[in-house]
């Protein structure tokens, strides 16, 4: 990644048109787009300055965006790519990616389509805290998600966050501070699990010198470090209910007092919660407050799992790939089509916390340049040591079959209308689902 502020798009285009509407709208979006018009412009400038991401078309007329791609590879280093194709071009395109590039929009295009493709490639570049501030993702209900953010960034409302266990709440509430007036100010989370209970008033208010045996001084807690950014309290359902009356007061109040101390302290932070607990049915069994839950539940929004927006699943794998053969300095560009075969059919139960430590594994210790299937999941491998790998049939199978059972779900079971949505007809559905053992 460069130095500068802004966050550099090289662009390879020879038509005039495309290439000045790309840069027009990249720089409204505050990117700092350069123009290159041939291949070998584009290779000569990467060779001195390397942007931060790579759009090439693959047609240019001096050479190919193929041979780009070739030449521009030893000075890329961990630079996403992403190309630009004509129709006619996809199978160039698909081996691109196989090769190591990141990603391939066809033409025609909608500018926003590829904006969001710009802004999710974006994210890997930066520092791992900072994934998911410009974009959450590509799937619709991830898009979504990322809408609504940035249409409460501006109000004061409390946050709840919703989902299982290691499904992005964090990183949307750091992408919800980043979006909002209060980015300049700090972003401070709390793992409200993490902390013991007798230590947790302390953490969260502060104390003075001498509040209690061991406290040789003034202690500033998470409420004061915030001073106008955002508070996020995740595993907030873990709170003991003393803690649970202090959190109450301090948004109803908008102060607090150090333990210890007499001053009134202005609470000026934006307050967001998390938690994997139903806190309705907590509520209802008497472990949270009903009060506190309705001050926190303002604006509720839930992260769905990562096995529920699958479309995410390979651009996240690329992008920790990409950014921990940065951080490791591997030879590490890709993976192989099994192991991508194997990661789209993987249900990833510890949803994206799971993805990130299985990538950073095989990152660390992969023997070529490509990531194999036993890279990603060692843990395939039987007691006796043999491979239970499943090959790429049995993984294909499994992945066509959670593919129907969600469309299927989209229809309420409805087969000519899971066909429809599927391209493919009545019939040739139904046997599908035969094969698959589904019930038809």
């Amino acid at each position: 990644m460069q130095s500068h502020d802004r966050i550099q798009v090289g662009i390879v285009e020879d038509d005039v048109i495309m290439g000045g509407s790309l840069v027009q709208r990249l720089n409204l979006e505050g990117y700092d787009p350069v123009w290159w018009r041939t291949g070998r412009e584009a290779i000569s400038a990467i060779g001195e300055h390397r942007p931060d991401v790579l759009v090439c078309d693959i047609r240019l007329p001096d050479m190919t965006g193929e041979e780009v791609f070739s030449e521009a590879l030893p000075n890329l280093h961990s630079t996403p790519v992403l190309f630009i194709t004509a129709y006619g071009d996809i199978e160039q395109a698909v081996r691109l990616i196989r090769r190591g590039a990141d990603e391939y929009v066809t033409k025609p295009f909608e500018m926003d389509e590829f904006l969001g493709r710009i802004a999710h490639l974006t994210n890997w570049g930066l520092r791992e805290e900072a994934i998911g501030q410009r974009s959450l993702g590509i799937s619709r209900v991830m898009r979504d998600i990322e809408d609504m953010l940035r249409r409460i960034a501006d109000v004061e409302s409390s946050v709840l966050l919703t989902g299982e266990s290691g499904s992005g709440k964090e990183v949307s509430a750091r992408f919800l501070h980043q979006v909002s007036p209060r980015q300049n100010y700090p972003f401070i989370a709390v793992n409200c699990a993490a902390i013991p209970s007798e230590l947790m008033e302390s953490e969260l208010f502060g104390h003075e010198r001498g509040a209690f045996t061991g406290a040789h001084e003034r202690h500033l807690g998470y409420a004061e470090r915030a001073e106008a950014g955002i508070l996020f309290l995740d595993e907030v359902g873990d709170l003991s209910p003393a803690l649970q009356a202090k959190l109450l007061r301090l948004i109803q109040e908008r102060d607090f007092t150090r333990v210890g101390g007499e001053k009134h302290i202005p609470f000026r932070a934006r307050l967001v919660c998390a938690t994997n607990f139903n806190l309705e049915r907590e509520v209802a069994e008497g472990r949270f407050r009903e009060d506190l839950f309705y001050r926190i539940n303002v604006i509720p929004i839930t992260v769905p799992p990562l096995r529920e927006h699958p479309e995410d699943i390979l651009a996240l794998v690329r992008g920790y790939l990409s950014y921990f053969a940065s951080r490791f300095e591997r030879n590490v560009r890709s993976m192989t089509v099994a192991a991508e075969e194997a990661v789209l059919a993987h249900d990833w139960p510890g949803n994206v916390r799971e993805l990130r430590n299985r990538v950073e594994r095989a990152v660390a210790i992969a023997r070529h340049p490509r990531i194999s299937v036993h890279d990603l999941f060692p843990d395939m491998l039987g007691a006796d040591g043999e491979s239970e790998v499943p090959t790429l049939r049995e993984i294909r199978d499994q992945a066509e079959k959670r593919h129907i059972e969600r469309v299927l779900a989209l229809t309420d079971g409805q087969l000519k209308a899971a066909a429809d949505i599927l391209g493919v007809s009545r019939t040739t559905l139904w046997e599908k689902m035969n094969k698959l053992g589904m019930s038809v």
